[in-house]
């Protein structure tokens, strides 16, 4: 029984030295990170969105590496600008920065975003967006997934 006992003790003993290991890299991981802040207006570095867009559209990081869960971005597109059709393999949570968005996601009716509205789409579902009037949209997307943009060829019904 005490050499059970012992054995039981050991596995116990390494499963807790394991997890405090874990705990530790990420406690190191969290420390690590730096804290951001940012504006439409400040000095970030904008490049082009993914080519299934037309010219005119930008993406700027904000946070992460967009080819790794969990990047945030800022979207901005011309008054007028039409998204295509499209979708995401990762959900996103959208809040609009500036501009007046119209957002319709497939088998819902389209809706109107003004600045500091909010939407969620989730994985897989194809969208489309019309940047409304003169003035740019920009749009803070939060991805759980790497970002992309599949091009969407069927009806949004």
């Amino acid at each position: 029984m005490t050499k059970t006992l012992t054995s039981a003790v050991r596995i116990a003993l390494a499963i807790s030295a394991v997890s405090l290991a874990a705990f530790g890299a990420n406690v190191q991981a969290a420390a690590a990170a730096k804290p951001v802040t940012a504006t439409v207006n400040s000095a970030l570095q904008w490049g082009p969105c993914p080519p299934i867009f037309p010219a005119g559209c930008q993406i700027a990081v904000l946070n992460g590496d967009p080819a790794k869960p969990n990047a945030d971005v800022f979207l901005r597109v011309p008054g007028g600008y039409t998204i295509p059709p499209h979708s995401h393999t990762s959900p996103e949570r959208i809040v609009l920065v500036e501009g007046q968005l119209t957002v319709r996601y497939q088998g819902s009716p389209a809706e109107d975003l003004t600045p500091g509205e909010y939407a969620y789409g989730p994985a897989s579902l194809p969208h489309v967006a019309t940047c409304k009037g003169d003035k740019p949209c920009t749009l803070f997307i939060a991805f759980e997934g790497p970002v992309d943009a599949i091009e969407f060829t069927g009806s949004l019904k």
